[in-house]
C-alpha cells in the first residue's frame, strides 16, 4: 500500500476547471453576500421573521473562524438604495432591469459575485438564454430587494464576533422558472470534453429539481459552505411566495437570447431520414429467400407434370412400336429397322463429328511433348531443375507482409490515404493497455466485484505497474505514458479518483465516496486533470444503476504513440512486454481471490496472431505429409492387388510407385518455389495466407493430374504392351494433355483474375496461386513424364522401388499366366470396378437422374435462399489461437465496456479564415449554418440508432471564438505594449482582447476576426494554457487538432472529435463506418469541401463497403473465363455451359454452408471462394472432357442399355471417375481432415470448414450431378482418336442391331461374349449392305 499522504491538490489543466465550477455554482452563493455596511436590524439570530416586499433575508458576510470560509450574515431589514457607482456595477453585471430600486447588496458583494459569474461564463456563454437565467438566479438571490419573500433562513451559526451566520436557507423558486432554467442549460455542450455542461454544473441532473438540489448542496471546501434547499411551492409560508422571474428559452423569439443548434435542439434543422437498406421480408423469411423457395417449388411441380406427360407419350409410342413389330415379318433384315435401331455404344448422334481440329492439334502437341520428355528424361529433368533454380533466385528478395493495414487495405484506397493523412498531420493514435477485473468465477455468475479488501489489493497492483521498469531499456510508465498536461500519466481507473492513494478511501464511507466520484467526476479529478467517466471504470452495473454493484472494474493505461519503428515506439513496446508479464502474474493472484483478470496490451494481438501462425504451420505440414503418403501409396493401387502382394511379394516392391509419388510432391514444391521466387523478384510480398495455402492448393491440384497421367499411361501400356515406353507415354499424354490444359488454364485464369483486386492479401494470393498452378502444370507434363518413363524402365528391369540399384528376385511366369493377368497386366482397381459395374449404371437410370436433378437443384435453391444470412466481418476472437488470454479480454470488452471508439471528422485545406467557411463549421453562434458540420453531427447524435454517434463534436472553431469573448477576463489577455503576446498569470500590464474593439465580440460572429487577424489570434489561442481561469484555451484540447499554415494564411487540416456509441459486434462496426461515411459525405456536400471521417478501426472495415460487389464480380468473371475456355477447348458451348453452371452451383452451395456454419464473408473467405472456383474446375474439367472425347477402349465396354449422351456420361465416369475420386477427393479429404486438429480458430473456421465443404460439395457435384447434367444437356461428342480409322474403330461407331440395349449381364465374361456376337452381326450386316 502507498503511505498515507494528504489529498493531492487539484491541478490546473483544462478539466480542473470543473472543481472551480462546482465551487462557483454553490460556493459563489455564499461569497456573493457582501459584508454589511452597518449591523443588521430586526435579526433574531435564528430564522427570518419578516417576509414582505422590500425586506432582505441576509446581508453581508463573515468568517465563522479564522480558517473558515465566508458565510452570509442574517439580516431581516429593509433593502437600501445603492450608490450610483454600485448601481452601474450591478447593471453591468446583471442587466438593465436593475437600473432602479433598492437592493440587498453593495459594491463589494457585487464585485465578488461578478468575479465568480464571469468564471462560469466560460462554460455557458455560448447559450445566451442559459447565461441570462443563470445570472438571473444568483443576481436575484443576492441583490433582490424582496429577498425575504422567497428566502427563509432555517439554521444559523454564531461567528467569533457574535453575528449570526447562515448555515442553511430555503430558496423558493417557481417551477416555471426552475424548469425553464434547466431546459435552457440541459443541452449545453462543453466542446473540450465532448460532454454536457450539465455534468459539470448540475452533476448530470435529469430534471430541474435535481439541478437546483445539486447547486445548493453543502460541500465545503469544493462547493457551497452552507446548505441551500429548494423546497416545493406548496411549502411556502403564509407571507412568502416563490421567485417567479420569467426564464429565457433557448429558442427564444428574441434572437439576442436564442442559442445555437448544438446547445438547443429546438432550433436545429430536421435532417432528412436516412435511406436505410430496408430488408423486405415475408414473415420471418427475406423476400429473396421466399422467392427462391417459391420458384423451386413451382419448377419441381412443372418437372413432375412434364415427366408424367412424357411417360404417357412414351407408353403410347411403345405400344404402337410393338404392334408394328408384330406385323413385320422380317424385322432383322429390314432397312427401316436397321436405321431405327439403337446403337449399343450410343454414339450414333455424333458419328458425323469426326474430329475436333483444335483437340487434334493439342493432342499432337502434348504427344510430342510427352514423347520428347520420355525419350530424353535426363535433359528434361535437368532443364526443369535449372529453370526452377533460376526462378528461385528471387527468394533473395523474399519478404513477408504481416502488417494488417498493408495486408488487408489497398494503398490506393480512400481509407489508407485518410489514415496516412491523419497520422502525418495529427500523429498516430494512442497505444492503449487495458485490464478487466471481474467477479464471475462462481456458479452464481456475475457478482459485485467491489469490496474494500479488493480495492486495497487493486490499488497495490496499480502501484506496482507505476513502479514497473522494462527489462531491456529500463523505462517506467512515466517515461512512455501519454501526459498531455505534464502533470501525470493518463490512467483511467477507480484509483484515479483518489490519486492512487488507498488511504484517501475510508473503510466506513468507501461506497459513498465511489458513488459520489462516479456521479460527479469533476469533484474527484485525477492527477492528470481530466474527469474520468464512470463508463470508463465500471461495467455491469446497469441493472441496479449503482456502480458499487459493478461486476467489472476496468483500468486503462494510455501510452503515447510515435512513428513506426522509432526508438520511442521500441521503448514503449519494451514496457508493454513487462506489463504483460506482470499482468499474467496478477491474473493468478486474482484467481486465488476468486476473481478473474483479463487484459490486453498494444503488442498482445500481434504476438498472439504470430503464435497462431506458428501453430498452424505444424498442422499444415502434417496435412501435407498425410497427402504425400496417400498419393505415393495410391498411385500404385492399380498394379498392387492384394492377391498379387501375397503371391508375389517380390514383385510388390517392383510395382510400387512410392518414388513416383515423392517426385510428384517434389514437383509441387518446385512449382511453389519458382512462383515465390519469380514474384518476390518482382516485389510482390508473401502473406501468411500464401505461405499456408498455396502449397496445399497446388498439391491438391497437382496430385490429381499425377493420378490421371499415371492411370492413362498404365491403360495405354496394357493395351499396347509391345510398344516402346515413349510411344505409350505419347499416347497417354495425347489423351490427358488437353484435359490438363483445360483444368490448368481455367484455374490459372480464375486465380489471375484476383490480381485486379486492390486488396493486397487477395491480389498477392491470386498472383502467387496463378503462377504456382501454371508452373506446376508445365512441370507435370515435362519433368514428371520423364520420371514416369524412368520409373517404367525400372519396373521393366525388375528393380526395387526406392532402391533402383537392387534387382528383385525373378517371379514365377507360370503363376502370371495362370492368374490371367494379376501380375503381367493392369488389374482394374476396386474403385474403378465399382464405378463401372454398380455406380455408373445406377446413377444414369432415368428415375435416378430425375431425383439427382431435383435434389441438387433443391440444395442450390436452399443455398441461394441462405445468401442473405451470410454475415460480414472477421471477429478478432476468431483470429486468436484457442486458450489465448485475449479471448477472455475481447469477451469482456464487448460485455462490459460501454464506451464507443472516438471518431474524427477531418477537414483538408479548408480556408477557415473566411467568414462563410467559419459558418459552415461552427455550431455555437446564431449565424452558423443550420447544416454546418457541428450542427449536423449534433443532430446525428440524437439518432444514434442510425448514426452510431453518441457525443457532440469537440468544435475548435467554436471554442476559439468563445475564447475571444472579452467578458471572459481570464482567457484572452495580451500585453498592453505587445498585442501579439499573451499575458502570463502574474503579468499585470495587460488588456482583454476585444475589450475596446468596434464592432465588439458578439454571438452573431459579426466583426469577428478573419484573414491574417484570425491566424494571429489562433496562434495565441493554440499556445494558451488551459486552466481554471480559462477552460476554453486551446493548448490542452486542440494543440494537436489543428494544422495551421501561417504563411498561406489558412488551415491545412483540422479535426472535430466525437465518439461512436458502444459497438459490440462486427455488424455494429461495419454499420458505424458506413454511417460515418454517410455523415461526412453530407457535410462535404453542404460545406463544399472534402471532409472525411477517421477512427482507428476504419482501416480494417473499409473492405466491407465493397466486398459483396467484389465477391460477386470476381466469381462472375471467373465463371465467364471458365465458360470461354471450356467451351473452346471442349468444342461445345453446351458442355462449357454445363461445366460453368456446375462450378457456379458449387460456389453458391459453399456460400450456403457459410451461412449455416457461421462463416462470415471477409478477405480471408473471399480468397477461399476464389480457391473454390479453381478447385471446382479441377473436379469437373476431366469428366467433361472425357464426356466430349470418350476413350474408345472404355466406351466399347459401355452397357448396351445406354445410348447417346448417357453412354458418353457412363464412359466418362468409368474413364476418369476413379481418378477424380481417389486423386482429388480422397487426397483433399485426408489433407483437410488434419486441419481439424488446429488450435487456431481462424484456421478451423475459414480453412477447415470451407475446404471440407469444398471437397464434399465439389466431389458430389462432379461425380453425381455433372454426369447427369451432361447426359441431359451435354454437347455432341467428338470422334475418339484411339484408333486410326480401321476396322476396330469403324465397328465401334456403327449401329448394333436393335434389342441389344435391353440385355443385362451378370458377369464381364458374359458381356464380352455378347459383344463378340454383336460385332459379328455388325460385320455380317455390313457385308450384306456392301453386296447390295
Amino acid at each position: 500500500m502507498s503511505p498515507k499522504r494528504p489529498p493531492a491538490r487539484f491541478r490546473n489543466p483544462f478539466f480542473s476547471i470543473s472543481s472551480s465550477l462546482l465551487l462557483l455554482f454553490c460556493f459563489a452563493l455564499a461569497i456573493t453576500s457582501v459584508a454589511a455596511t452597518k449591523p443588521p436590524e430586526n435579526d433574531d439570530g435564528s430564522v427570518t421573521k419578516t417576509h414582505k416586499a422590500g425586506y432582505c433575508a441576509m446581508r453581508g458576510q463573515e468568517k465563522k473562524s479564522f480558517f473558515g470560509g465566508q458565510l452570509p450574515v442574517s439580516y431581516n431589514g429593509p433593502a437600501e438604495p445603492p450608490t450610483a457607482a454600485v448601481r452601474q456595477q450591478l447593471v453591468d453585471l446583471c442587466g438593465a432591469k436593475w437600473s432602479e430600486g433598492n437592493v440587498c447588496c453593495d459594491g463589494d458583494q457585487i464585485s465578488n459575485l461578478g468575479s465568480n459569474l464571469r468564471r462560469a461564463e466560460a462554460l455557458i456563454a455560448s447559450c445566451p438564454a442559459c447565461k441570462v437565467n443563470f445570472f438571473d438566479l444568483f443576481c436575484t438571490f443576492t441583490c433582490s430587494p424582496d429577498q425575504s419573500l422567497f428566502l427563509n433562513i432555517t439554521e444559523t451559526d454564531t461567528a467569533s464576533s457574535g453575528k449570526k451566520l447562515v448555515s442553511e436557507i430555503d430558496y423558493f423558486v417557481s417551477p416555471t422558472f426552475g424548469e425553464g432554467f434547466y431546459d435552457s442549460c440541459k443541452d449545453l455542450k462543453f466542446s473540450a470534453t465532448n460532454g454536457n455542461v450539465m455534468d459539470l454544473i448540475g452533476g448530470g441532473a435529469k430534471n430541474w429539481g435535481d439541478f437546483l438540489k445539486f447547486l445548493g448542496k453543502k460541500n465545503p471546501p469544493f462547493g457551497s459552505p452552507f446548505q441551500i434547499n429548494f423546497p416545493p411551492k406548496n411549502e411556502t409560508g403564509r407571507d412568502m411566495k416563490v421567485m417567479h422571474n420569467v426564464p429565457k428559452k433557448c429558442n427564444d423569439e428574441d434572437v439576442a437570447y436564442r442559442c445555437a443548434c448544438m446547445d438547443c435542439p429546438a432550433v436545429c434543422p430536421i435532417l432528412p431520414d436516412v435511406d436505410e437498406i430496408k430488408v423486405c421480408k415475408v414473415g420471418a423469411l427475406p423476400c429473396w429467400s421466399f422467392a427462391v423457395i417459391i420458384i423451386y417449388c413451382v419448377g419441381l411441380m412443372l418437372l413432375g407434370v412434364y415427366l408424367a406427360f412424357t411417360e404417357g407419350v412414351r407408353y403410347r409410342n411403345r405400344r404402337r412400336e410393338n404392334q408394328r413389330l408384330l406385323r413385320d415379318s422380317d424385322p432383322e433384315l429390314s432397312d427401316d429397322d436397321d436405321e431405327g435401331g439403337v446403337s449399343g455404344a450410343g454414339l450414333s448422334p455424333e458419328r458425323y463429328r469426326r474430329r475436333y481440329a483444335l483437340d487434334v492439334y493439342l493432342e499432337s502437341i502434348f504427344s510430342r511433348i510427352g514423347g520428347c520428355s520420355a525419350k530424353f528424361p535426363a535433359a528434361t529433368i535437368g532443364i526443369s531443375i535449372l529453370i526452377v533454380g533460376l526462378l528461385s533466385l528471387g527468394w533473395l528478395n523474399f519478404s513477408v507482409e504481416t502488417d494488417p493495414v498493408r495486408l488487408w487495405v489497398s494503398p490506393s484506397s480512400d481509407a489508407a490515404k485518410e489514415k496516412q493523412f491523419f497520422d502525418d498531420n495529427f500523429g498516430p493514435f494512442f497505444r492503449t493497455q487495458q485490464a478487466f477485473l471481474i467477479n464471475d468465477t462462481t456458479e452464481a455468475g456475475s457478482s459485485p466485484v467491489l469490496s474494500y479488501e479488493t480495492l486495497g489489493w487493486w490499488f497495490d497492483v496499480e502501484q506496482r505497474v507505476r513502479r514497473l521498469k522494462s527489462l531491456e531499456h529500463g523505462v517506467t510508465l512515466e517515461d512512455v505514458c501519454l501526459n498531455p498536461t505534464g502533470e501525470a500519466c493518463v490512467v483511467q481507473s477507480v484509483t484515479a479518483y483518489f490519486h492512487g492513494n488507498f488511504w484517501e478511501l475510508k473503510q466506513s464511507t468507501w461506497k459513498e465516496q465511489i458513488r459520489m466520484c462516479a456521479e460527479q467526476p469533476g469533484q474527484c479529478l485525477p492527477d492528470f486533470g481530466q474527469p474520468v467517466k464512470k463508463q470508463l471504470v465500471f461495467g455491469g452495473y446497469e441493472k441496479s444503476g449503482d456502480v458499487v454493484d459493478s461486476a467489472a472494474l476496468m483500468t486503462t493505461w494510455v501510452l503515447g504513440n510515435h512513428a513506426e519503428g522509432s526508438e520511442a515506439v521500441i521503448r514503449s513496446m519494451d514496457w508493454e512486454q513487462s506489463l504483460k508479464n506482470t499482468l499474467l502474474a496478477v491474473k493468478e493472484e486474482a484467481r486465488e481471490r476468486g476473481l478473474r483478470l483479463s487484459f490486453s496490451t498494444e503488442i498482445s494481438l500481434e504476438e498472439e496472431l504470430n503464435k497462431s501462425t506458428n501453430t498452424d504451420a505444424k498442422i499444415v505440414v502434417i496435412s501435407y505429409i498425410a497427402m504425400f503418403f496417400y498419393a505415393s501409396i495410391a498411385l500404385g493401387s492399380t498394379t498392387l492387388a492384394l492377391k498379387n502382394m501375397l503371391r508375389q511379394p517380390a514383385k510388390t516392391f517392383v510395382d510400387s510407385k512410392f518414388t513416383l509419388g515423392v517426385f510428384g510432391i517434389i514437383i509441387v514444391l518446385m512449382s511453389v518455389s519458382a512462383s515465390v521466387g519469380l514474384f518476390s523478384a518482382m516485389g510482390v510480398k508473401v502473406t501468411l495466407i500464401i505461405a499456408e495455402v498455396i502449397p496445399f492448393l497446388v498439391l491438391a491440384v497437382g496430385v490429381d493430374n499425377i493420378f490421371l497421367i499415371v492411370h492413362e499411361f498404365e491403360r495405354a501400356d496394357a493395351e499396347h504392351p509391345d510398344d516402346e515406353i515413349e510411344e505409350n507415354i505419347r499416347r497417354a499424354m495425347g489423351r490427358m494433355g488437353p484435359s490438363i490444359l483445360l483444368s490448368a488454364t481455367c484455374e490459372t485464369l480464375a486465380f489471375a483474375l484476383g490480381a485486379v483486386v486492390t486488396m493486397p492479401a487477395v491480389r498477392n494470393f491470386a498472383i502467387y496461386a496463378a503462377g504456382a498452378v501454371f508452373i506446376n502444370a508445365i512441370l507435370q507434363i515435362t519433368m514428371f513424364v520423364s520420371v514416369l518413363a524412368l520409373n517404367k524402365k525400372r519396373v521393366d528391369s525388375n528393380r526395387i522401388d526406392c532402391f533402383p540399384c537392387l534387382k528383385a528376385p525373378n517371379y514365377d511366369a507360370n503363376c502370371e499366366e495362370h492368374e490371367g493377368g494379376l501380375v503381367g497386366e493392369v488389374e482394374e482397381g476396386l474403385i474403378q470396378k465399382v464405378i463401372r459395374k454398380n455406380y455408373a449404371p445406377a446413377l444414369l437410370q432415368k428415375h435416378t437422374k430425375v431425383a439427382v436433378v431435383a435434389v441438387f437443384f433443391g440444395i442450390f435453391a436452399a443455398a441461394l435462399a441462405l445468401l442473405p444470412s451470410v454475415e460480414l466481418g472477421l471477429d478478432q476472437r476468431i483470429a486468436i489461437p484457442r486458450g489465448s488470454y485475449l479471448i477472455e479480454y475481447f469477451d469482456d470488452l464487448y460485455d462490459y465496456f460501454a464506451v464507443g471508439p472516438p471518431v474524427y471528422f477531418v477537414t483538408k485545406e479548408f480556408n477557415v479564415t473566411d467568414r462563410e467557411i467559419q459558418q459552415e463549421l461552427c455550431g455555437r453562434f446564431s449565424t452558423c449554418s443550420s447544416l454546418s458540420l457541428s450542427n449536423i453531427i449534433e443532430q446525428e447524435r440524437k439518432r444514434p440508432e442510425v448514426s452510431y454517434i453518441s457525443e457532440p463534436a469537440a468544435s475548435w472553431i467554436d471554442d476559439f471564438m468563445l475564447w475571444l469573448n472579452p467578458s471572459l477576463e481570464g482567457c484572452c489577455r495580451v500585453k498592453k505594449d505587445d498585442g501579439s503576446e499573451l499575458c502570463g498569470p502574474y503579468d499585470f500590464q495587460c488588456k482583454v482582447c476585444f475589450e475596446d474593439r468596434n464592432p465588439g465580440w458578439n454571438i452573431t460572429l459579426d466583426g469577428m476576426p478573419q484573414g491574417q487577424e484570425f491566424m494571429d489570434y489562433l496562434k495565441m489561442w493554440v499556445d494558451a494554457p488551459t486552466g481554471e481561469e480559462c477552460p476554453l484555451a486551446g493548448k490542452a484540447a486542440y494543440s494537436t487538432a489543428i494544422v495551421p499554415d501561417y504563411e498561406k494564411t489558412t488551415i491545412s487540416a483540422s479535426h472535430f472529435r466525437t465518439s461512436h456509441k458502444p459497438l459490440t459486434s462486427q455488424a455494429d462496426f461495419i454499420a458505424a463506418y458506413a454511417a460515418a461515411r454517410r455523415i461526412a459525405k453530407e457535410v462535404s456536400r453542404t460545406a463544399g469541401t472534402e471532409i472525411f471521417p477517421y477512427s482507428k478501426f476504419y482501416i480494417f472495415f473499409d473492405q466491407y463497403s465493397t466486398i459483396v460487389r467484389l465477391t460477386a464480380g470476381l466469381i462472375i468473371a471467373a465463371l465467364t473465363v471458365i465458360f470461354v475456355v471450356s467451351a473452346t477447348l471442349l468444342g461445345s458451348i453446351k458442355t462449357g455451359a454445363v461445366v460453368t453452371a456446375t462450378v457456379g452451383m458449387i460456389v453458391v452451395d459453399i456460400m450456403g454452408v457459410m451461412a449455416l456454419w457461421g462463416i462470415s464473408l471477409n478477405a480471408v473467405s473471399l480468397v477461399n471462394l476464389v480457391i473454390c472456383v479453381g478447385i471446382g474446375v479441377e473436379f469437373c474439367a476431366h469428366i467433361a472432357r472425357a464426356f466430349m472425347f470418350p476413350a474408345a477402349s472404355v466406351v466399347e465396354r459401355a452397357r448396351v442399355k445406354f445410348r447417346g449422351r448417357d453412354a458418353r456420361a457412363w464412359s466418362a465416369l468409368v474413364n476418369v471417375g476413379g481418378s477424380v475420386f481417389s486423386g482429388i477427393t480422397i487426397t483433399k479429404l485426408i489433407g483437410v481432415s488434419v486441419l481439424a486438429f488446429t488450435r487456431s480458430k481462424i484456421f478451423e473456421v475459414y480453412y477447415f470448414r470451407i475446404w471440407l465443404a469444398l471437397v464434399v460439395v465439389a466431389a458430389t457435384h462432379a461425380l453425381i450431378f455433372l454426369p447427369v447434367a451432361l447426359s441431359y444437356c451435354g454437347g455432341e461428342g467428338w470422334l475418339p482418336v484411339d484408333g486410326e480409322g480401321g476396322l476396330e474403330s469403324d465397328l465401334l461407331y456403327r449401329r448394333l442391331p436393335p434389342g441389344v440395349e435391353e440385355e443385362f449381364f451378370s458377369s464381364d465374361e458374359e458381356e464380352e461374349e455378347v459383344r463378340a456376337g454383336r460385332t459379328q452381326a455388325v460385320a455380317k450386316n455390313n457385308g450384306q449392305g456392301n453386296g447390295r
